[in-house]
This record gives structure tokens, C-alpha cells and sequence, in this order.
């Protein structure tokens, strides 16, 4: 019999979208809704299980983790980036098989662009006056003509850079790899840091965490930012030194942000972010869509189906296999 945990289906929706009990007949399967922090905790609810199914970087799977679960074969994973949270070469030692799936056609340009406008056209606040019994109590900017500062022009930050250029927005870029080619081929001019933090009327921030991108936007970079300006961080919470960014936005020393990611996911009750009456913050949505994870889940499905049929598929370290014989 084998036995599948289905974890940190926040939403719990993970049921919906595969066509799980197509799985061989006898396979049991749980899903678990919460995020478990404690250690200990963990291990006594995934002992048992020989495939764990993952919900992209949600929990971390470190080495001692995976040598307290003797029964772990698989880790079934959505998307196909976990650098950062699964030790992948202990995993091959083990002989455990990762696997990952398409990307989640995510929505990520989508919501910057909606906690821009949500920031800078005051529309929570006009919500609640309206709700109120008030009416028009607040002058936002246009942003045509004001600059758009984007850390990172790939594939994401590219794509919020085009409705920066519908809006008429002045385009300027900056990240420690970009050229001056890059930049312009997605028209931008590439500026310096200095400039880029002292200047942008809104900084987006669009690279992917690794080594060298932890911690890049310092207490230095938040103080030379404009008192009107507005930062926004949809791809990753440590890229930016959170403590500095609670000061800033306490002290009133930036207008604002609009924040999708954080260093500790599950946002903590008692964050201080959480009582910042200028931020807008969405519990990292960027990725969740209705299309997103039909393409996790139903290849996830499929590469649990290929891998009790000795047929594993999309196999990140195929080393592992050699390892099980």
C-alpha cells in the first residue's frame, strides 16, 4: 500500500484540481490544509508516507528532515525551483526523487500592476470612505510621465515594464546583471542604483531568490528612496532587509508598499506589517490561479502515476534513481 500526503494545501482546493482517485486501487492518499512549523510536529505527521506532495516552497525539506522519514521515496513537487528549500543532493544520497511540473502560468505582472494602482489610487481607503457614507476624500497622481524603477527585467519584470509604457510611465531599470542592451531592448534606459532608488516614483522588484539576490535592497537603498515613492515586492520576501523596510514604512520616510512575499510565510499574526497603515499586503498570490494549478497538480498527479509504474517522468535528479536500483 502506498501512502500519499498532499501538504500545505492552504485553500483546499488540492483535491479539485487533479483526478486523484485515479491513483491504482489500495494508494491513500490525506491532504493537510495547514503549514506545520515545528519540526518535531512534521515528522510525526509525514513518517508514515511514501510520496509527499509539495505546494511549490511552502515547507522546507533540509537534510535531517529527510533522514527523519524513513518511508520517503518521492517528493512530488510543483514548479521546478526548490534551491532553496530542499536539500536536492542529500536527496539523490537517499535514493528519494524529486520532481517537478509546469509552471503556473502565474498571474505575477498582474498583481503588481494591481497593488500599484491599489497604492497609489488609494482605493482601499476610498473603499472604506465610500462604504462610510463619504464621498471623494482623497487626490491621487496620475502616473503618466513618473518613473517606473523595475529591479530585474526578465521575463516578469519585462512584462510589468510594458504596462508601465502604456501608462506612459518613464521606464528606468537597475540590477547588478542587467546591460545597457537588455535594458533597452525592452525600452528602458539602465541606470545606476543610486539613481533608480532616488528617482522612481513606484520600484518593482522582479529577480529570483538565490545567494546573491538575498538581502540586495539595503537600509541604505530605502533612505535614498522619495518620501512620495512606493515599493512593491512580488517575487521574494529576503531580497529586500525586511527590518529596514518596517522603519522605513513606520516612520512615514516612504508613502508605501505593496508587498505579495515575505521572509516568514505564513505571514506571523503579530507582524508588524500587519498594523502598518501604509502598506497593502496579499498572502503571496502572485502565483495562484485557477490554470496555475490545474498544471501543478494535474502533473504532479501524473508524475506520481509514471513513478509507482517505474516510469518516473520530469525527474530532477535522475541520480536518485540509480540510487533506488
Amino acid at each position: 500500500m502506498v501512502r500519499i500526503a498532499v501538504i500545505d494545501d492552504y485553500q483546499g482546493v488540492a483535491r479539485d484540481y487533479a483526478d486523484w482517485d485515479s491513483l491504482p486501487e489500495g494508494t491513500v492518499i490525506d491532504f493537510y490544509h495547514d503549514n506545520l512549523k515545528d519540526r518535531d510536529a512534521l515528522i510525526e505527521r509525514l513518517k508514515g508516507y511514501d510520496v509527499i506532495q509539495l505546494m511549490r516552497e511552502r515547507t522546507s525539506f533540509p537534510a535531517d528532515l529527510l533522514d527523519a522519514l524513513p518511508n520517503l521515496k518521492m517528493l512530488s513537487g510543483t514548479g521546478g525551483s526548490y534551491q532553496n528549500t530542499i536539500d536536492i543532493d542529500h536527496c539523490t544520497e537517499r535514493g528519494i526523487v524529486l520532481t517537478r511540473s509546469r509552471g503556473s502560468g502565474g498571474s505575477v505582472e498582474e498583481l503588481t500592476w494591481g497593488l500599484i494602482l491599489g497604492l497609489t489610487k488609494k482605493l482601499r481607503e476610498e473603499d472604506r470612505a465610500t462604504r462610510e457614507g463619504k464621498w471623494q476624500t482623497m487626490v491621487s497622481p496620475t502616473l503618466a510621465g513618473r518613473r517606473l524603477g523595475v529591479i530585474g527585467l526578465g521575463r516578469l519584470g519585462s512584462r510589468v515594464a510594458q504596462v508601465g509604457k502604456v501608462f506612459n510611465m518613464e521606464l528606468i531599470a537597475w540590477s547588478p546583471w542587467l546591460t545597457d542592451d537588455r535594458a533597452a531592448e525592452h525600452g528602458a534606459q539602465r541606470v545606476g542604483r543610486e539613481e533608480l532608488f532616488s528617482t522612481a516614483y513606484v520600484i518593482t522588484i522582479h529577480l529570483p531568490l538565490t545567494p546573491e539576490s538575498a538581502g540586495l535592497v539595503t537600509a541604505g537603498d530605502l533612505a535614498m528612496m522619495r518620501p512620495d515613492a512606493y515599493l512593491i515586492n512580488t517575487s521574494r520576501g529576503p531580497i529586500v532587509d525586511e527590518s529596514a523596510l518596517v522603519n522605513a514604512l513606520r516612520e512615514g520616510r516612504i508613502a508605501g508598499a505593496g508587498l505579495d512575499v515575505f521572509d516568514v510565510e505564513p505571514l506571523p499574526h503579530d507582524h508588524p506589517f500587519l498594523s502598518l497603515p501604509n502598506t497593502l499586503l496579499t498572502p503571496h498570490i502572485g502565483f495562484v490561479t485557477e490554470e496555475g494549478y490545474r498544471n501543478f497538480y494535474g502533473d504532479a498527479l501524473d508524475n506520481i502515476k509514471a513513478f509507482l509504474a517505474g516510469e518516473p517522468t520530469m525527474v530532477m535528479n535522475p541520480e536518485a534513481l540509480e540510487k533506488r536500483g
